[in-house]
């Protein structure tokens, strides 16, 4: 396979075009088109969906995973051998919201120190984020899946314990004699695929369908929940001294939920591989 034509590959996925591609080689749209042939030929399955955007089958996912693997370690070797730090290379990584507005910040600062490389960071729920790690668009990724995916290998980071909470004017409206009226309280989730507070209701016999609010983002759910929007599951790390000063309320004594986190990462001899896995195995000293 040639290297030029996996280059090809990865421009073409990127830029969703192969026009757009074309710009960002510096050839013409003809000649991402052939390198692209080629390759298909070379391994005898079309690698390339021609659609807008441009999408890779199966095939192609495999390829583009080693070809970001041939840049990762290209890259290295061009900054060792001149040490030029205008040669920054990109060290893509995917990373939950909740783990990125807790826990992985120190990370951040240690980013900020490495001279040859850039962070670009890919936020992906939890239980999702091994699917980037397989079609070859991140090196590594804290994720909830302990199965390692092909090519990677997996060690667990700790557990994120998520509490049940609320404002206490909104547990105060929807609680009877009985308890909390799970049926009727509204209820605050972070987008389709959060199922936390889904399980929580389930686990308490709870089958009506409450009022359900999506607050897409990890500070500003924090803050639909404590204005009174919805309960819903936040992280321990992320409460600081809400309960303690009132301003919030757990629904249920005692009840939590554990999320255990897992790094993934490449299998590659990389020396960036090993300064972010470094970094977030140190960030997540934090965990239980």
């Amino acid at each position: 396979m040639n290297f030029e034509h996996l280059r090809a590959l990865s421009a073409v996925v990127d830029e969703g075009t192969f026009e757009a591609a074309a710009d960002r080689l510096h050839i013409s749209p003809s000649a991402v088109s052939q390198r692209i042939k080629a390759l298909e030929r070379s391994v005898g399955q079309v690698v390339v969906r021609r659609a807008v955007p441009c999408t890779p089958t199966d095939a192609g996912t495999i390829l583009l995973r080693m070809a970001r693997q041939v840049e990762l370690l290209e890259g290295e070797a061009r900054f060792a051998l001149s040490g030029d730090t205008s040669l920054r290379t990109t060290t893509p990584v995917a990373v939950n919201a909740d783990s990125l507005a807790t826990w992985f910040v120190p990370v951040l600062s240690d980013a900020a120190g490495w001279p040859d490389s850039t962070l670009n960071l890919h936020v992906e729920d939890q239980d999702h984020s091994a699917r980037l790690l397989r079609q070859g668009d991140v090196i590594g990724a804290v994720t909830a899946d302990p199965a390692p995916v092909n090519g990677c290998r997996v060690e667990a980071l700790g557990a994120m314990r998520y509490l049940p909470v609320a404002a206490p004017g909104l547990h105060r409206r929807f609680t009877k004699d009985d308890g909390v009226d799970w049926a009727a309280m509204p209820v605050v989730q972070f987008n389709a695929k959060d199922d936390l507070q889904r399980r929580f209701l389930q686990a308490r016999g709870a089958d009506g369908l409450p009022p359900r609010h999506t607050v897409p983002s990890s500070e500003a759910f924090l803050a639909a929940v404590r204005a009174g929007l919805g309960w819903g599951m936040l992280p321990e790390l992320q409460l600081g001294t809400d309960l303690d000063d009132g301003t919030l309320v757990l629904l249920d004594a005692g009840a939590y939920r554990d999320v255990v986190l897992y790094w993934q990462a490449w299998k590659l001899d990389s020396e960036r591989l090993h300064r972010i896995g470094d970094a977030v195995r140190r960030a997540g000293r934090q965990l239980r």
